[in-house]
């Protein structure tokens, strides 16, 4: 295997069936044998995600206080601002060296027990911008979704079609100069996988991002300026009983300057009553049978568990 991720040309899902095919195949075997996989030429220009991470520079630079109040402690860190320190990875030792702001859907959908966006007012263009970013990276991701139904020669809407007024987020990331006093062992974000179908990520202003090779090494994830990275999450491992793996990554503290990063991921999640009703289990995977759940309790006992551990 290679120590570079495969890059994938978007405009191909345009060119007609048998530029979709080439995609679907190439992305959804870089999947197949990552987890993740890389997106260039997406609809998403670079003066928007550059626009998006100005907004970000922005909202972190807010006084500690000014940033305090749009703190959510009834959404459990699902919409809004969430402090310094105030995540933790499943078996972690340690809360990881960030803060971060949440956005979901404006629209709720029907159901659904996350509460309304919140919004910082300080930062002009804030709401505008990133609703826009919001809506732009759902609609890459259902092609995304399509192209993976047909790598796995299922219907083309399969998994598309869970993700319409999903319980979606949208992450601000800001993982500020490691302080001289962290915790022995912390890290910007620990050892983790993702809960929901996909994510799409913005790369950050600087590296740190790695995978968990199957044989347990560490590879680091690079991307110019402008593509997306792509990685599978627990519930698309579920739904296609482990055909596409939900692989473990993290992101580690600088080895050069130490000096701010900034990312920005969309967390790709179903309608919390769409069910997650598992493929027919390969030969290559390992453990019991899969049952099916609905992703509403799925999610609800992932975060459980992350809270528990």
């Amino acid at each position: 295997m290679s120590d570079t991720l495969p890059v994938v040309d978007f405009r191909e899902l345009a060119a007609g069936e048998n530029g979709f095919r080439s995609f679907a195949q190439s992305f959804g075997d870089s999947l197949f044998h990552y987890g993740f996989g890389v997106v260039a030429e997406h609809p998403l220009s670079a003066a928007r995600i550059e626009s998006a991470f100005e907004r970000c520079r922005e909202l972190f630079a807010l006084p500690e206080e000014a940033k305090l109040g749009y703190v959510v402690p009834e959404s459990h860190g699902n919409r809004g601002y969430v402090p310094f320190g105030g995540e933790r990875a499943l078996g972690a030792q340690a809360a990881d060296l960030k803060e971060f702001f949440h956005v979901g859907q404006e629209k709720r959908p029907e159901g659904s027990p996350l509460l309304p966006n919140v919004w910082p007012g300080q930062v002009p263009g804030f709401r505008e911008e990133l609703l826009s970013l919001y809506r732009s990276f759902e609609q890459i991701a259902q092609e995304l979704l399509r192209a993976i139904a047909l790598y796995l020669d299922v219907a083309e809407d399969t998994f598309a079609s869970m993700i319409v007024g999903g319980d979606s987020i949208l992450r601000l990331i800001h993982y500020p100069p490691v302080p001289a006093d962290a915790a022995p062992g912390a890290v910007r974000a620990g050892a983790h996988e993702d809960i929901n179908l996909i994510t799409l990520l913005a790369e950050g202003t600087t590296g740190g991002l790695e995978l968990q090779r199957k044989d347990g090494s560490w590879m680091p994830v690079r991307s110019l300026r402008g593509q997306l990275v792509i990685n599978a999450g627990d519930m698309l491992q579920r739904a296609t009983h482990g055909r596409i793996r939900s692989t473990t990554h993290r992101v580690t503290n600088p080895i050069g300057p130490n000096q701010s990063r900034y990312s920005l991921p969309f967390f790709t999640h179903p309608r919390p009553e769409v069910m997650l009703v598992p493929m027919q289990r390969p030969p290559t995977w390992e453990g019991p049978d899969l049952a099916s759940v609905s992703a509403g309790e799925f999610l609800k006992e992932r975060l459980a568990s992350i809270k528990a551990g």
